[in-house]
């Protein structure tokens, strides 16, 4: 029973193993946000840097990857408090893409959208990635 049990909870951990990409911020001195180009997030050189086109994350070519626009399986976002806000992505044909201007995501008119000034994205909300104090949302890539 101990043996099934433990195994039960690995396949559970392993499959919602997740890469953390940083945060996505405006904040240019945070120290996990992708606009800071000398941290670990917001390097062109990192391994895991959505700025890094050379990375699975920031190519133009891979489908794990927030800058290309035919990508299926992008990294996703969360605010601060956990709650799913979309996939970054250029995609703009994707449903939950930071870029499908008819999504919940994407719309300059959803609530949830980073794309609305005066809601998720409005750039005076705290938590907001737009807002360059703030701490911005977090990045999470999908583990193969």
């Amino acid at each position: 029973m101990n043996k099934l049990l433990i195994i039960a909870l690995f396949l559970c951990s392993t499959a919602y193993a997740q890469t953390d990409l940083g945060n996505l911020s405006a904040n240019q001195y945070a120290r996990d946000s992708t606009s800071n180009f000398y941290g670990r997030h917001g390097s062109p050189y990192a391994k895991n840097s959505i700025n890094n086109p050379y990375s699975k994350y920031g190519s133009q070519y891979s489908n794990q990857s927030a800058n290309n626009s035919y990508a299926t399986a992008s990294p996703k976002l969360y605010d601060q408090q956990g709650n799913y806000r979309g996939r970054l992505s250029t995609n703009p044909y994707a449903p939950d893409s930071t870029s499908n201007a008819y999504g919940r995501y994407g719309s300059p008119y959803s609530p949830d959208s980073i794309n609305n000034l005066y809601g998720a994205g409005s750039p005076y909300r705290a938590d907001s990635p737009n807002n360059i104090y703030g701490e911005g949302w977090e990045i999470r890539g999908d583990d193969d």
